[in-house]
């Protein structure tokens, strides 16, 4: 990916979160940034939660900046897909020295 060549790691995440939305922005593709959601809990607003991206209101990217990617990552944004009933989500981490995606589905409906 062009941002992690340019930069590597070692910076926080809105680095690289801004560099993402230019090339993004590049490819004509719709991004929205820090888009805040609501969490619904039996038909009640129980907290709300800001969304790093979301690209073409379609596929959610969660952004990371650390060591190494854990399962507690790949849970969040699988909870994330399932509660805002979104079908595909993109785990993006720039903190290791190669660059680590993974493509997540949300298979519960």
């Amino acid at each position: 990916m062009k941002v992690h060549r340019y930069f590597g790691l070692g910076f926080p995440e809105i680095v690289y979160k801004r560099a993402l939305i230019i090339e993004l922005s590049k490819l004509e593709l719709k991004v929205k940034q820090e888009m805040e959601k609501d969490i619904i809990y039996d038909d009640q607003l129980i907290y709300k939660r800001r969304l790093d991206l979301i690209i073409e209101d379609v596929i959610l990217i969660e952004l990371k900046a650390i060591k190494e990617v854990g399962d507690e990552d790949f849970n969040q944004i699988l909870n994330y897909l399932k509660v805002f009933k979104m079908e595909v989500g993109l785990l993006i981490n720039f903190g290791a020295s190669s660059l680590q995606f993974k493509r997540l589905i949300n298979t519960i409906k």
